[in-house]
C-alpha cells in the first residue's frame, strides 16, 4: 500500500513537551516507547498516527523518524530537518547526558485532538511504569520483526500487529476518507 505519512512538527514537539512533563522519568527512550504505543493505540481506534511520523526499525525497536531526528537536532547532532525545526525544538526541551529530556515549558495542549490526548494518557497509564528492557520486549512486535534494520516500517504491517486490520487498511488506502459514495 502506498501510504503518505505527513509528519506534523509542532504537534511532535508538543507531544514530546507533554510526555516529558508526565513521566517521572522522561528520557528519549521511554519517550519514543510511548509515542509508538500511542500511536498503535490511536491508528487502532482513529485510522490515523498522531504526528503523522513513520516509524523505522532500529536496534532496541521501532523509532519515530521525526521525532528522533528532533532529539538529536537538539542533542545538536547534524540531521535533515529546518533550521526552524530545530530552533522550535530547542525552544520546548533540552536533551541532558545524551538522553535525558527535560521540558523548557508546558505543553500547548491546544494542538492536540481529544482522541490525541486519550492515546498518549492511554499509552501513560500502561507504559510509563514498565522498565525500558520490558519497553523494548513489547515495542518487538511482529511490524518490528519483519522489517530490516534501520528500514522504514510498512504501515501495513503495524495494522497487522492490531484487531481491526481489514477495516483499517480499507480506510487508509481510501483517498478521501468520510466522503459520501454516490
Amino acid at each position: 500500500m502506498n501510504y503518505s505519512f505527513n509528519f506534523n512538527l509542532e504537534k511532535g514537539i508538543e507531544t514530546i513537551v507533554y510526555l516529558s512533563e508526565k513521566l517521572a522519568e522522561p528520557d528519549l527512550y521511554r519517550i519514543l516507547k510511548i509515542i509508538y504505543f500511542a500511536n498503535k493505540e490511536h491508528l487502532e481506534k482513529y485510522g490515523r498516527f498522531i504526528c503523522g511520523d513513520s516509524y523505522i526499525a532500529m536496534e532496541h525497536g521501532p523509532v519515530s523518524s521525526e521525532i528522533y531526528n528532533l532529539f538529536n537536532a537538539v542533542k545538536g547532532e547534524k540531521v535533515w530537518i529546518s533550521n526552524e525545526a530545530i530552533s522550535q525544538a530547542k525552544a520546548s526541551f533540552t536533551v541532558e547526558d545524551q538522553y535525558k529530556i527535560k521540558d523548557i515549558r508546558s505543553p500547548n495542549l491546544d494542538i492536540f485532538s481529544d482522541s490525541d490526548l486519550e492515546c498518549l494518557n492511554y499509552a501513560l497509564e500502561q507504559y510509563s511504569s514498565l522498565s525500558l528492557d520490558e519497553l523494548e520486549h513489547l515495542s518487538h512486535d511482529e511490524a518490528w520483526k519483519t522489517t530490516n534494520k534501520n528500514a522504514v516500517i510498512d504501515i501495513e504491517k503495524i495494522v497487522a500487529t492490531l484487531n481491526n486490520q481489514q477495516e483499517l487498511i480499507s480506510h487508509l488506502q481510501d483517498q478521501y476518507p468520510g466522503e459520501a459514495e454516490w
